[in-house]
């Protein structure tokens, strides 16, 4: 990155070695890294308020000074928290509160997406601070913090009257599609969604412009919590499609992650007698052919446990959901995971082998299973 040796010592927290530093002759206590950060931009980051007070009695310290990407020592210290440096910082003349870097993202936009509540309050404070100024992106402070669960920054947030709750970033996401969207673990956004749905002027179904719904973000998440607190909404339409065709159940299907949220997940939809659980996607299958395609054994099984849910029902392509069970790897792990999706089709229970089902391509994957060439062999018998 280029630093200096007085950027490295500082960045370390090294007062005294600092200190003997910018004493030294030859010693430039502005010079830039490559990325045109000073040592007081590289310090601020890091929360050194005694090293950030010896730089500012240097007199040719410029404590407001912008590095390649428009950002100010002052953008960095909100971004982290450090609350003593901010007031050294803010009690300087000539710092600016209003200024953007280049994503057009401002002090309190970058405050609310790392969750610092008392650097938001503290900027909330200031005159010319404005709350809801959209970013490059047209992501607002607001958006910023819903899309992390940051519930507090939120709360303190829409005690702003300009904040609109509702406002729509570049591509059409409201803060209500990030809070539901958000899940890492066991922390998510339900707070935060909880608190956007008590607004009576937030839309609890608003598409993007790609078609996703709050709903279709929160199922493909597995965020079982928002999909249960969406699903009570009047306005919200369980079926609605996104521009691709997919359905709330579709995208639920397809979740990746963590398959027992996203089994979670499907059953709460399936549960709603206006579901419908068999509806395909423009140029794709159906819920049931995406569970089949990832070869996830539960999905499959409780799909079609559905009574209309055809097991056999082809794409505009001809393709069956066990077609595209066919696709996945060859190897030990994936064939046995197929092994399992296709026992899942000769239950007991559900006979679902049949001309329609079957075709060649995942006849031919048949053949390297023992197992599903005796299923198949039952098949043939059954159906002389």
């Amino acid at each position: 990155m280029g630093n200096s040796p007085l950027a490295l010592a500082a960045r370390s927290g090294h007062a005294e070695v600092v200190e003997m530093l910018v004493g030294w002759e030859g010693i430039d206590p502005e010079e830039p890294n490559n990325y045109g950060q000073t040592p007081l931009s590289y310090v601020a980051a890091y929360g050194g308020k005694a090293v950030v007070e010896i730089l500012l009695e240097r007199a040719e310290v410029n404590p407001d000074r912008i590095d390649d990407l428009s950002r100010t020592p002052l953008s960095y210290v909100v971004g982290n928290g450090h609350e003593e440096v901010v007031i050294i910082l803010l009690g300087r003349g000539g710092v600016s509160t209003d200024r953007i870097d280049k994503k057009g993202r401002t002090l309190l936009s970058h405050a609310a997406r790392h969750g610092q509540e008392v650097m938001v309050k503290i900027l909330l404070g200031l005159e010319n601070v404005d709350a809801d100024k959209p970013d490059n992106r047209g992501q607002t402070p607001l958006s910023y913090a819903a899309d992390e669960g940051y519930e507090g920054v939120v709360k303190m947030l829409f005690k702003r009257e300009e904040v609109d709750p509702d406002k729509p970033d570049n591509h059409g996401w409201a803060p209500l599609s990030y809070a539901a969207r958000y899940q890492d673990g066991s922390v998510t956004a339900e707070g935060v969604v909880k608190l956007l749905l008590e607004r009576k002027d937030v839309n609890s179904d608003q598409p993007n412009d790609e078609g996703r719904t709050p709903l279709s973000h929160a199922a493909q998440e597995g965020f079982e919590g928002a999909v249960k607190i969406l699903l009570v909404r009047e306005e919200v339409d369980l079926n609605k499609p996104d521009d691709d065709g997919r359905t709330q159940l579709s995208h639920a299907a397809r979740h990746r992650d963590d398959l027992r949220t996203g089994q979670a997940v499907v059953k709460l939809l399936l549960e709603r007698q206006d579901v419908n659980s068999d509806q395909p996607e423009n140029d794709s299958g159906t819920s049931l052919s995406h569970a089949a395609e990832a070869v996830f054994q539960g999905m499959v099984e409780i799909l079609l446990g559905q009574g209309e849910v055809n097991p056999g029902k082809p794409d505009n392509g001809g393709r069956t959901p066990l077609s595209y069970a066919s696709r996945v790897g060859r190897d030990s792990y994936e064939t046995e995971r197929y092994r399992q999706v296709v026992k899942c089709y000769w239950g007991e229970k559900k006979p679902s082998l049949t001309s329609q089902t079957i075709t060649a391509e995942h006849l031919s994957r048949m053949l390297l299973s023992t197992d599903l060439m005796e299923l198949w062999k039952c098949y043939l018998a059954r159906n002389r």
